[in-house]
């Protein structure tokens, strides 16, 4: 019976132990599954909660209020649907920029000059740059339609060296004690940092203020073609 036994233990398959390497993997995947089902949950949230109570406060305001209430609802749909497709390459990022920016721009009436460097490189960005990248373009545009007064913004997008460069430009006034240490102003200024980049504010030459970003793009897009000329268009 013990030479069965010894027999049995020998030939018959038994379970393996995970290895401490699969074991710390396992418990990764497990994290990042928790916090999206977490961060879904605060996104449905944030549309049936928020969202809804903004739709109701839109037709209890006067009139003159509601653009700035249908902007903020706007606002808070761009975040929710952005957000859950962040991640791309640079020139799709900076194709959904544009594309929030014209109809922001168009529920005021704002015209908007989009310049963009022929043969810019297309690197992919992670979730981490393409984030950082697209609230520093939103907040620049936000600035601009709640302090400015603005009837034109340009937005300019280039390279120098291997580089970003992304300016927005508006047309309205121009007052450098508005650029200090504003909650909205940190944050641009942290996410230029955790882009490894630098941000400045300037007067430019519409007027106005001028929002300056350049960053080092992703090593992939170092043998990237030579810049184009500017290709321009206006909305």
């Amino acid at each position: 019976m013990m030479a069965l036994r010894d027999w049995w233990k020998r030939d018959t398959p038994q379970a393996s132990t995970p290895s401490p390497d699969l074991s710390a993997l396992q418990q990764q995947l497990a994290l990042a599954q928790a916090l999206d089902a977490e961060r879904q949950r605060i996104y449905d949230d944030l549309h049936d909660d928020v969202g809804s109570r903004l739709l109701t406060l839109l037709h209890r305001v006067p009139a003159s209020e509601q653009p700035l209430v249908r902007e903020i609802l706007q606002d808070l749909r761009a975040i929710l649907s952005r957000e859950r497709s962040i991640e791309g390459s640079l020139l799709e990022v900076l194709a959904q920029l544009r594309d929030e920016t014209e109809q922001r721009l168009q529920t005021r009436a704002i015209e908007l000059t989009w310049q963009q460097k022929e043969g810019l490189p297309d690197p992919a960005l992670d979730r981490a740059q393409t984030m950082h990248l697209f609230r520093i373009g939103r907040e620049s545009v936000t600035n601009a339609l709640r302090h400015a007064d603005a009837e034109h913004l340009r937005i300019v997008v280039g390279v120098s060296g291997n580089a970003l460069v992304f300016e927005v430009t508006d047309d309205g006034q121009f007052d450098p004690t508005r650029i200090g240490d504003g909650r909205g102003t940190r944050s641009m200024r942290n996410r230029a940092d955790e882009l490894h980049g630098n941000i400045d504010w300037q007067q430019g030459t519409l007027g106005g203020t001028k929002v300056r970003l350049s960053f080092p793009l992703p090593p992939a897009a170092a043998g990237c073609p030579s810049p184009q000329p500017w290709r321009s268009m206006s909305r």
